[in-house]
């Protein structure tokens, strides 16, 4: 009930084509304009080879007749329009998602044997122009397999280990790391990496605060909404949890002693060891009143039981500024110290929790569960007067401690991120996680680095602090939005003066949740994002779903650059589902993300596949066959436009019918789709051995109103080359009967030099040609050769004096019919007269001949001399790389073969 549908999303290049198609509809009422103002003013009625008779009503003046011009030429005109381009484009990016993306074994994982996934082919080419990324970091940047590594209790700090986080910083100063052994005895388990004997076994009873110990393992082991499954054992029961760290946080209390085994709707069940003596076990039973959801808002867990002895307690874990802000008066020395090995722990790598409870009176907790009642009774509005009745309870809270658990990197991370960033593109981080722990994993993944210039808004200073202190809301939320506007302006200031140098650093961007909320206040939306589009890098800590979303529509709207946002938990649906490309990475925390994603894979690095090879080669691709299309159809109109010319705009038909009818579906259909299929300018390693060649797609520079001039040129010089040089050339030619070529005779060889020239313009323009592109070319010339002979030769029609040379075996008539049945061709003979013995006519000529080899090579000398020009003087990226491994052999092969030697033959 409370999820929303996935939008409906179309490709940047899509709304530019629509533009295109929208240019090419104007060129079309133009050329049709130009015809109706010509005929209106050529046409006389007084010119008695017209044959018009006074019934002509539509001739009764030049306004009468340029308007029913006008749309006879629509007509006329009408195969400009490319209406068959987006059936073609549909086809080919289904056929790249379902054949190319999903069975790339560059993006298998094998340890879940799970492939790389399409969920929708739209948007394949907009993975190619992708400029901001914008990346959760648990179980997206690392694994989300959590482990209990470290805890502090009562201003106590405990657990030994070196994180993989901590081993990164040493290695980045120069240091050397020294790790201390394991003791002896120390627990290794699923979830729980904790080794300190000054807590197990026991030992908890010796410590200097044995009762704040006990409250902790307490806490840990009731405050959650985990479900055991399994013998009630504690090597054989496995916890299923909503998430991995409350597993890990359940484990964490079995191995302190404090084993829960069964649960049911009202009671938990525990197993506590050594509580009352060293060595003692006993079973308790603790009544559960209420819980308390977590939920991004609150940003906390609680928790209200009730011991078998009566007493009443709230147990409460959640962010670190959340609890601390409801602690009873008099903890500044435990929270001070506390705050201290949070940010220890947060620099470590870990993620942190904050546990703290409370003491409840029978009379207070009566009065405050009616109201609890009535909340979640109501009918409107719950969620909000539950939060509302929280508030009541969670408060005046002892704090606890704390308790840090380690989530390692992915593997590859730290490799893709910065090839990524050499591709230009740009990667957020929005995390929930604390400030420290957030920096230091993006030091780990090479996200930032000590050469960049950090600017760090964080709602941790003095002032901010001071007003908390106070505890107005107003004062606080004024002193904040005062901080955040000063720090925003004057680290814009210094990002810009850093812009205008030659050799300045890279710039970083650090924000946490609470000064974000004020900084996406309209006021301060621009200078927030004229800061962050400065920076290479963008950290946001400790923020909620919500805010995940306005960064990533604030970016998508506000700058217009393409975005794509990756993340694996429900957490991540919002921003996967702001940005023009979502993701969905299948890992630990349920299948929420891919659902909702448009592409799914396994692990974080194989972005570098699915945007450096699928992305660019998909817009490549497409690219490619939008122009391609725009040329050959504006090659094939504007002929028939030159003739209208030479017949005073009458708006007389220059080819057969059927010649039009199937130039786009027949003769011309399919050397297009190979090139979407297949054209490949550089090698997949090469793609990620130069990520560079990734810009291009974020300057478009395939899609470019330039691109399209070049094209539209072209199509100009070849229509004329077509037309003028046949129509020129056959004043003076003859048949084998002595007669001089007619009309239908000129447009047929016209129309076939046109389908030599545009097909063959496919090879030219393609960087690898494979069989496939022979096969279409050749075939689709010979199609329309075949079908010449078929359509000009089957009529039993007029008699033409023509005695035909060639003749067709019955296997021809064999083919003809396959083809009339395949396309359903209602020809009606009759009507054929005008094209009859055409074909036979012609290829009885030598000028036949002559002209099929020469009006096709002159009209492509202009394409070839404009590529040879621009690869020698004004060459792109991948034209550049193309010349420095020319000689090489095809990289490709080897890394498949590489990959599938690492495979089992199940896989």
């Amino acid at each position: 009930m409370n999820a929303m549908n996935a939008p409906s999303k179309r490709s940047t290049l899509e709304k530019k084509l629509d533009k295109l198609i929208i240019t090419i509809f104007c060129v079309l009422l133009t050329m049709c304009l130009i015809g109706a103002i010509g005929c209106s003013i050529v046409t006389d009625r007084e010119d008695l080879y017209l044959g018009l008779q006074k019934s002509d009503w539509e001739y009764h003046n030049r306004l009468a007749i340029g308007f029913f011009t006008f749309f006879t030429l629509i007509t006329l005109f009408s195969s400009i329009i490319p209406i068959s381009l987006y059936v073609s484009i549909e086809m080919i990016k289904f056929i790249q998602s379902t054949q190319f993306i999903n069975r790339d074994l560059n993006m298998y994982h094998a340890e879940t044997n799970t492939p790389a996934s399409a969920r929708t082919s739209n948007l394949n080419e907009e993975l190619g122009q992708v400029e901001y990324i914008f990346s959760d970091k648990t179980g997206t940047l690392t694994r989300n397999l959590m482990e209990f590594f470290k805890c502090s209790i009562g201003g106590i700090s405990y657990g030994c280990g070196v994180t993989e986080i901590e081993r990164g910083i040493a290695q980045r100063n120069g240091l050397k790391v020294h790790e201390e052994e394991r003791s002896t005895g120390a627990i290794r388990e699923k979830g729980f990496n904790f080794d300190d004997p000054r807590l197990m076994r026991g030992a908890w009873r010796n410590e200097p605060n044995p009762d704040l110990c006990k409250e902790l393992f307490r806490c840990l082991a009731i405050c959650h909404t985990v479900l055991p499954e399994g013998d009630e054992s504690p090597e054989k029961i496995v916890y299923q949890a909503a998430s991995p760290d409350e597993a890990a946080l359940v484990t964490a209390a079995k191995n302190f002693g404090f084993f829960f085994y069964r649960r049911t709707p009202t009671m938990v069940y525990v197993r506590e060891s050594h509580v009352e003596k060293m060595g003692k076990v006993q079973d308790v039973a603790y009544e559960i009143l209420n819980v308390l959801e977590f939920n991004s808002t609150r940003k906390r867990q609680s928790v209200v039981c009730r011991y078998p002895d009566g007493r009443l307690v709230l147990y409460c874990k959640g962010a670190d500024n959340v609890i601390f802000e409801r602690l009873a008066d008099g903890m500044d020395d435990v929270r001070k110290v506390t705050r201290e090995y949070l940010e220890h722990f947060g620099s470590s790598g870990l993620r942190t929790l904050c546990l703290a409870y409370r003491d409840l009176d029978p009379e207070t907790y009566n009065s405050w569960n009616e109201k609890f009642i009535q909340a979640k009774s109501a009918l409107r509005d719950r969620e909000k007067k539950l939060d509302e009745v929280a508030e009541l309870i969670e408060k005046d809270l002892t704090l606890i401690g704390s308790t840090a658990i380690e989530d390692k990197l992915q593997e590859g991370v730290p490799n893709c991120i910065e090839t990524l960033s050499r591709a230009g593109i740009k990667i957020w981080v929005l995390t929930g996680d604390k400030m420290e722990t957030a920096i230091n994993i993006a030091y780990a993944c090479n996200l930032i680095n000590n050469d960049m210039k950090q600017f760090i808004i964080s709602s941790e200073t003095d002032t901010i602090r001071e007003a908390e202190e106070r505890g107005d809301q107003v004062e606080i939320a004024r002193v904040i939005k005062e901080e955040v506007k000063k720090e925003l302006r004057k680290s814009l200031e210094e990002a810009q003066l850093y812009m205008h140098t030659v050799a300045g650093p890279k710039l970083a961007l650090v924000i946490d949740g609470k000064c974000l909320m004020y900084a996406l206040d309209p006021s301060l939306r621009v200078t927030l994002l004229s800061l962050s589009l400065n920076c290479t890098s963008v950290l946001c800590c400790r923020v909620s779903p919500l805010q995940k979303a306005q960064v990533t529509s604030l970016v998508r709207k506000g700058a217009k650059k393409i975005t794509l946002s990756i993340g694996d938990g429900a957490n991540d649906v919002s921003m996967i589902q702001a940005a023009h490309v979502g993701i969905g990475i299948s890992g630990m925390e349920g299948m929420q993300a891919v659902m909702a994603s448009d592409f799914a894979i396994a692990q974080f690095r194989f972005l570098t596949d699915l945007l450096l090879v699928h992305g660019r080669w998909s817009y490549l691709r497409i690219c490619k066959v939008v122009m391609y299309f725009f040329y050959k159809n504006l090659t094939f109109t504007l002929t028939q436009f030159w003739f209208t010319f030479r017949t005073g705009f009458s708006g007389q038909r220059f080819y057969d019918d059927w010649f039009q009818s199937l130039y786009n579906v027949f003769f011309t259909a399919l050397p297009v789709i190979v090139l979407g299929l297949f054209e490949k300018d550089v090698s997949a390693s090469l793609s990620k051995r130069y990520p560079e060649l990734y810009r291009e797609g974020i300057r478009n520079s395939f899609f470019k109103w330039r691109v399209v001039a070049v094209w539209a040129t072209s199509a100009v010089y070849q229509s004329l080359v077509c037309y003028l040089f046949v129509t020129t050339s056959s004043f003076g030619a003859i048949n084998s009967s002595g007669k001089i070529f007619g009309l239908w005779d000129v447009s047929t060889l016209v129309f076939t030099c046109l389908v030599i020239a545009v097909n063959v313009r496919i090879l030219l323009m393609s960087n690898s040609i494979t069989r496939w592109h022979y096969i279409t070319v050749g075939g689709s010339i010979l199609a329309w050769l075949v079908f010449a002979f078929v359509y000009c030769g089957i009529t039993t029609s007029r008699d033409r004096n023509v005695t035909p040379v060639y003749y067709f075996p019955l296997s021809i008539s064999f083919v003809v019919l396959c083809f009339l049945f395949v396309y359903n061709l209602q020809i009606s003979f009759s009507l054929q007269e005008n094209v009859y013995f055409v074909i036979f006519v012609l290829m009885s000529t030598f000028y036949f001949y002559f002209t099929l080899l020469l009006v096709p090579a002159v009209s492509l000398l202009g394409d070839f001399i404009y590529q040879g020009v621009e690869r020698w003087f004004y060459p792109y990226d991948y034209q550049i790389v193309q010349e420095i491994h020319r000689h090489e052999s095809d990289a490709s092969k080897a890394d498949h073969l590489e990959i599938e030697n690492e495979l089992t033959p199940q896989e």
